[in-house]
């Protein structure tokens, strides 16, 4: 039976020995992933996604078009201004990991406002933004773990351990689980309870790719489920017991988080992992 304490002792020492090298993954994965919630504070932002004032927006934007219809060239010259600067927003969002969910959304209310232009748009970004996710983000979280399930193993492995996953068949069956986990994660959520409850028994899924990329679906999932079979409240517990340190991450901007919090935590949740392994 495994003990909180006993594991973010021997996650320390993890860091200790691999500290530099392991804010660099954490730092990679927070960039391109946004796993991260408290590093880089800012990077994340849905600066181009739904917000209150987007219908309020969307309708002023609406009624200048009506206003202008009489006059053809400012028509044209209005929507070359929307497609540029949705083509910019898509750009330097492109990256953000599962903003199409939002983009899909824009599209939607776009549609619904006639903006045919903008939501074709809106609808390309979404899908861009989709096949970074699953071809990308979601595969560089599993390397992430394979890097610290080997620094855990007392491996001292280099950061580039994480681009095993990418190689020959590993990459596209890492892919389809990881989507379909965040698919189902998502179905659950609509019950809210068992939401919760499904995301903490998928909790190790990523660790079990990482640790064996040519698993198939079924057996990663019922795995994951048989390692946190009367672990998911003690893993709830474990998760709290950084909150302390997340309220320190956001108060130096997320300084902490790369420095410490997010090495650390990384590495507690991969101890946890080798222990569920040796138990099962």
């Amino acid at each position: 039976m495994w003990k909180r304490k006993e594991l973010k002792q021997q996650a320390k020492e993890v860091v200790k020995n691999n500290y530099w090298t392991a804010i660099v993954v954490c730092f990679l994965i927070a960039l391109f992933t946004g796993e991260f919630g408290t590093s880089i504070l800012g990077i994340w932002q849905s600066e181009d996604s739904v917000d209150l004032d987007y219908l309020s927006n969307n309708e002023s934007k609406q009624e200048k078009t009506i206003e202008n219809q009489e006059t053809t060239v400012d028509i044209w010259k209005e929507i070359q201004e929307k497609v540029d600067e949705l083509i910019n927003e898509n750009l330097n969002s492109v990256t953000k990991s599962q903003k199409y969910i939002f983009k899909i959304w824009d599209a939607t209310v776009s549609f619904m406002h006639k903006e045919i232009t903008v939501g074709v748009m809106l609808c390309i970004g979404a899908l861009i933004a989709f096949l970074f996710t699953a071809l990308v983000a979601d595969p560089l979280i599993v390397g992430g773990k394979r890097y610290f399930i080997k620094a855990v193993e007392g491996e001292n492995p280099k950061a580039g351990v994480m681009a095993d996953v990418f190689r020959g068949k590993h990459w596209l069956n890492i892919a389809v689980i990881m989507f379909l986990r965040n698919l189902y994660n998502a179905l659950w959520y609509l019950t809210i309870v068992g939401g919760v409850i499904k995301t903490y028994e998928y909790r190790m899924i990523p660790y079990i790719l990482a640790d064996n990329p040519n698993i198939n679906r079924k057996e990663a999932f019922e795995l994951s489920k048989k390692m946190m079979k009367g672990n998911k409240w003690k893993m709830f517990i474990l998760d709290i017991s950084f909150f302390g340190w997340y309220i320190l991450s956001v108060l130096t901007f997320g300084l902490l988080s790369v420095l410490y919090v997010n090495p650390y935590n990384a590495s507690t949740i991969a101890q946890l992992y080798e222990t569920l392994k040796n138990e099962i």
